[in-house]
């Protein structure tokens, strides 16, 4: 595949991210703030088709078509990054255990390794980062309002284990009937 139309597929993929951002919806009802969305579903694409420095291509452009075209404040600034730091994380997983082997075996392994990263780099960046950022800029300090750690470990520990499952689920779903074209971009 030559050069140019490999950053054509990353920057499709990348438009297609982009978009599935603002199709969003919260898992706890407590902390209806936390949402998932399916933008991750084009960077695994982009895995598969690439490798790990393309997906993680896709989610940068992403991250940046969001920050500069709908930017929504304090949580766009704050979170966004902390977004694509996490999500990193769990297509590294897939990545390191599954995309040179790709057995049903290796995807769960990769896809349990990826969730549980991506939770624990929540938890340390909400603790060291995000909590410190919304008090002082948003003036909103979850740790007064309901305590740290039961925030971090009723909210934020469920919320990303169930982000990654079904991430996981959902990208199976998709990825079983778009394998034959996929191999062969």
């Amino acid at each position: 595949m030559t050069n140019t139309r490999k950053l054509a597929y990353i920057a499709i993929l990348s438009a297609i991210s982009f978009l599935l951002l603002y199709f969003s919806f919260p898992l706890i009802p407590a902390a209806d703030f936390l949402k998932v969305d399916f933008s991750i579903l084009p960077v695994l694409i982009a895995l598969v088709i690439f490798d790990f420095k393309s997906a993680i291509g896709v989610l940068l452009l992403r991250s940046l078509l969001k920050l500069l075209l709908n930017n929504g404040g304090p949580g766009s600034i704050i979170g966004l990054p902390m977004n694509f730091i996490a999500l990193g994380f769990f297509v590294w997983g897939l990545s390191y255990f599954w995309k040179k082997n790709q057995t049903s075996k290796n995807f769960i392994l990769g896809s349990v390794v990826g969730t549980l990263a991506l939770t624990l780099a929540m938890v340390v960046l909400n603790y060291i980062y995000a909590v410190p950022l919304y008090a002082k800029f948003a003036n909103f300090d979850i740790g007064q309002f309901i305590g740290l750690y039961k925030y971090l470990f009723t909210m934020v520990v469920p919320f990303n284990l169930l982000q990654g499952l079904i991430f996981a689920v959902v990208f199976a779903l998709i990825y079983a009937p778009l394998k034959s074209i996929l191999v062969k971009l």
